[in-house]
């Protein structure tokens, strides 16, 4: 292959649908063209050596975030000994701030923002010249029905045994300071009739697990409407063959005729990721957030009341201007609304986001290294960050993994987060460790606390036992892992 596109995905479920765009749009450039993917942790003299089994002339690399330190050894090393092979960067990492990066000195080229279109120009100019003169090329963004959809490159295997990757727009209307898509003007719809026909490809194909990247999903309840009576179509057709679709909505942004379409649908076929961020309107104004929060947590509760869609709600800790107080609030409000998961994100400073400008003024101090998670701000200093940093682990263990379903009510009682602050700070102190607990371990751990806070020894077996006898087979069948991680702030870069 000629040029060979590539990423270091941050799991093997996770198939890169950016990859797959770009080599949809190469032209006539295509037949020379593949890809290779690999997953974080992967040796580095391994990625090296299957790249150069195919001996591409030009690797292009997918950078994000999660990727972007393994992917800059992988590109060091390439360099060295390939010096002959063109190195072309492109995705979020890498699309700001470029001057100050060490993965972009050591590549050829960058292309920044949309290349569906600039990448394929510039493998043209390095193929066939005249050469490039400029290293950074700012991507072009074509209209939306220029670029060709990719669905038809996953394949049989990635059908099979990964998330199916879609997008029915690009871009956000918003303006949240901390997240990347506030740098876009508005939302940009692919055609619909397309997008749908594509999907019906992907469907008999025998596609069944749907996660939609779009950042606003209900923004044009129109298009929303179609999309779901799609799905809906598909499950009353085949009601044993179930499909199961995730999308994101705007909170505070469901009218009467989208309810109706969502409460037909089935139990284990949708899941809603809602981003909430905040309850403190001095917060959300801080940061361009609009939000009408009365009509988010209403909306919560009618979804939770009147549909059987999973609901998986996010929080951001560490944003400017608030303090554990202010945030505690928000979670304890949060938790009262009933969702299955939330989704306790740290705030990260994202390359270019308008974020920065608060860094002096709220004394945001981040980590130098990525995911550039704040460590301290004026409101929480980095000791006190550290637990909420512990506490968003262990809620994810405890909570959002739904092994402990019965015994986390018992565990958060009438103040959910200062309760789980205690647990959190307890398990700590017991276990050292966040991460690599075993699940008998943690059962055990479990218990012992609810001992501790006065439970009897008997009862408390019995609430974990409840729990633990029951969590293999009432969970394990759940797609809904596949399309929590990483947290919601960052993951919409893989598109």
């Amino acid at each position: 292959m000629t040029i060979l596109l590539s990423t270091l995905n941050a799991r093997y479920t996770h198939a890169s649908l950016g990859l797959r765009d770009l080599l949809a749009n190469l032209g006539e450039l295509q037949e020379q063209a593949s890809i290779l993917e690999f997953v974080i942790g992967a040796k580095t003299t391994e990625v090296v050596e299957r790249l150069l089994a195919r001996n591409p002339q030009i690797v292009g690399f997918g950078v994000y975030i999660w990727n972007v330190e393994e992917t800059s050894r992988v590109v060091s090393m390439l360099k060295r000994v390939a010096p002959h092979v063109t190195v072309v960067l492109g995705g979020p990492e890498v699309s700001h701030e470029t001057a100050e990066q060490e993965i972009v000195k050591l590549a050829d080229y960058v292309v920044t923002g949309w290349g569906d279109i600039t990448f394929a120009k510039l493998c043209g100019q390095i193929l066939n010249g005249p050469q490039p003169l400029m290293k950074i090329h700012a991507g072009e963004q074509p209209p939306m029905d220029a670029i060709r959809l990719p669905y038809h490159l996953y394949s049989t295997e990635d059908i099979a045994h990964r998330t199916m990757y879609v997008e029915a727009s690009r871009g956000c209307p918003f303006k949240c300071e901390f997240c990347l898509s506030s740098l876009d003007k508005t939302a940009w719809p692919f055609p619909l009739d397309d997008f749908l026909t594509q999907m019906e490809s992907l469907y008999q194909r025998g596609a069944r697990l749907f996660k939609f990247v779009d950042r606003t999903f209900n923004l044009n309840v129109k298009t929303s409407l179609r999309i779901m009576q799609f799905f809906l179509d598909k499950l009353q057709a085949a009601p044993n063959d179930p499909v199961y679709a995730h999308f994101e909505l705007v909170p505070d942004h469901l009218p009467d005729a989208l309810k109706e379409s969502i409460a037909q649908f089935p139990p284990g076929a949708l899941q809603f990721e809602i981003g909430i961020q905040s309850f403190n309107p001095e917060v959300q104004a801080l940061v361009s957030r609009r939000q009408n929060n009365d009509k988010a947590a209403d909306n919560i509760r009618w979804l939770h009341a009147h549909s059987h869609a999973h609901l998986h709600v996010d929080l951001i800790a560490g944003l400017p201007g608030e303090d554990v107080d202010s945030f505690a609030r928000g979670f304890d409000h949060l938790v009262s609304l009933g969702p299955h998961e939330i989704q306790f994100g740290i705030l990260k400073r994202l390359r270019g986001t308008p974020i920065i400008r608060h860094t002096g003024p709220y004394g945001m101090v981040y980590d130098a290294f990525p995911p550039y998670t704040v460590l301290a701000t004026s409101k929480i200093d980095f000791q006190t960050m550290q637990r909420l940093v512990r506490f968003s682990r262990y809620w994810d263990l405890v909570a959002n993994s739904g092994r402990f379903a019965n015994t986390v009510r018992a565990l958060l009682g009438d103040s959910p987060f200062a309760n789980f602050m205690a647990f959190s700070d307890w398990m700590y102190s017991h276990t050292d460790a966040t991460h690599r607990i075993a699940l008998d371990r943690l059962a055990k751990l479990v218990r012992q606390w609810l001992e501790e806070r006065g439970m009897a020894a008997a009862e408390a077996e019995a609430l974990v036992a409840s729990d633990y006898a029951g969590q293999a087979g009432a969970h394990t069948a759940a797609p809904k892992a596949q399309a929590a991680a990483p947290e919601r702030q960052v993951r919409h870069l893989a598109a």
